[in-house]
């Protein structure tokens, strides 16, 4: 039996008019004690325009089923005292603007799409981010002990159609040595005196954030430096505890982190949270000292090819990169692999190892890492994978992640199930023409 009707199932199709009678919102469902308006579905679905996902006529019912869902999970949240800080809402809030932003161009643009100020759209996504988090945790939380074990792997394996065994693209297994000249103290304070000027322009009246947009080696550059709201313990010692010294409006002296130097201001403090802008340049090897590493590196790369040393050997000896520890496996910087195929690896070593043969060594060559810095290294291609069909014996790990994410979505579904025999669930006329993928009672 459903829970006895409610007050606020009494604004189920209640409709909010201005003062010229005109329609501007109403309430599609009521789940529990909560409430899913047509604004919010919309609002979801400006969403998934803006990351240019497909926003099909079925688009709507999906996006209304999902946030039912999501009004589910709240309510037993509720009940079980799960709690997200507002801190982590902000840094969630904060990065998601900063995404719009780079999605579409300019903070202008991204307030011009939506037809309000940024700080009017950070509020109206704010409780939209909030339950999409209580979502994710309620369901971290029901799924928690979900584990298959090696026969269930290998079940799941087995009962799968020829047509759904994932094709594995080409993989490469490189291993690289790198290089990085060392910054000369010439050259850094060149930065420190560029820094300085930019300081003393802000302080004369120009703006931080535009000299940010123009200047600043950060991919934040493009929301004029400003980075959102962080804590303590998230940024690099130095960096932080200039931020958190800092008063509003305030710009600092020019300090120095591993990732280059730096001038901050403040822009607010929110509790325990602050949040600055900051312009970053970084040192720059000249070309004589990248050449310099290069020969060096031209020349390790002969002794490996005469079998003075192996690759890994050399990579532990002379790589100044982490992955020289071990042996200078790559990693791919988008998923943690180090089996990648073409669309995980950098670009420019891709084109190096395309044509190569197992074992083949590159010549040195000059290239720009993840943090923006000059450096050299060579690469050698260790295995070349051809394109297969998924099979236990090579992508166990790939099919273990099918056989879990498969348990966990019926866990989800016998939770969802279960709750919905008792669940208060009322939908209006429109949202009754849907067709949902769970029971909700129509």
């Amino acid at each position: 039996m459903k829970a006895r009707l409610t007050l606020l199932s009494l604004f189920l199709c209640t409709t909010i008019f201005a003062q010229d009678r005109i329609m501007i919102d109403q309430v599609v469902a009521v789940v529990g004690n909560r409430i899913v308006k047509h604004s919010d579905v919309e609002t979801q679905l400006n969403h998934m325009r803006m990351q240019g996902d497909p926003v099909t006529d079925y688009s709507y019912c999906q996006v209304l089923e999902q946030l039912m869902i999501d009004r589910l999970f709240q309510h037993q949240a509720d009940l079980d005292s799960i709690v997200i800080p507002e801190s982590a809402v902000e840094e969630n809030l904060d990065r998601r603007i900063r995404f719009f932003i780079q999605q579409i161009g300019s903070r202008e643009r991204l307030e011009e799409f939506y037809g309000r100020p940024i700080i009017a759209i950070k509020e109206e996504f704010r409780d939209m981010i909030r339950a999409q988090m209580i979502s994710q945790e309620m369901e971290r939380t029901i799924t928690a002990d979900v584990r298959v074990t090696p026969s269930e792997v290998r079940q799941f394996f087995n009962d799968m159609h020829p047509d759904s065994i994932p094709l594995i693209p080409a993989q490469f297994e490189i291993y690289q040595i790198i290089r990085t000249p060392a910054i000369s103290r010439e050259q850094s304070n060149e930065v420190r005196d560029r820094l300085t000027g930019f300081r003393n322009r802000i302080l004369q009246g120009e703006r931080f954030s535009t000299l940010a947009t123009m200047f600043s080696e950060c991919p934040s550059s493009r929301q004029g430096g400003e980075l959102g709201l962080f804590g303590r313990g998230e940024m690099h010692p130095e960096f932080e505890a200039t931020a958190f010294s800092l008063r509003d409006g305030e710009v600092s002296q020019v300090i120095e982190t591993p990732f280059g130097l730096h001038i901050l201001q403040l822009i607010e403090r929110r509790g325990e949270n602050v949040n600055v802008r900051h312009i970053l340049l970084r040192p720059q090897p000249n070309i004589e000292d990248l050449d310099r590493e290069r020969v060096f590196l031209d020349s390790i790369a002969e002794l490996i090819r005469d079998s003075v040393y192996t690759f890994q050997e050399a990579a532990r000896l002379f790589s100044e990169d982490p992955s020289g520890r071990v042996g200078g496996l790559y990693v791919s910087p988008f998923t943690g692999n180090s089996r990648v195929t073409a669309e995980e690896m950098e670009t420019g070593i891709f084109f190096v190892v395309d044509n190569f043969e197992e074992g083949q060594i590159s010549n040195a060559a000059l290239f720009v890492t993840e943090e923006n810095e000059q450096a050299v290294r060579v690469l050698m291609l260790s295995r070349r994978f051809a394109p297969h069909r998924a099979n236990l014996e090579q992508n166990y790990d790939v099919i273990k992640s099918m056989a879990e994410a498969e348990a966990r979505q019926a866990r989800m579904a016998e939770w969802l199930s279960q709750r919905l025999r008792t669940q208060y669930v009322r939908l209006n006329a429109a949202a009754r023409n849907c067709t949902f993928e769970h029971n909700w009672g129509q």
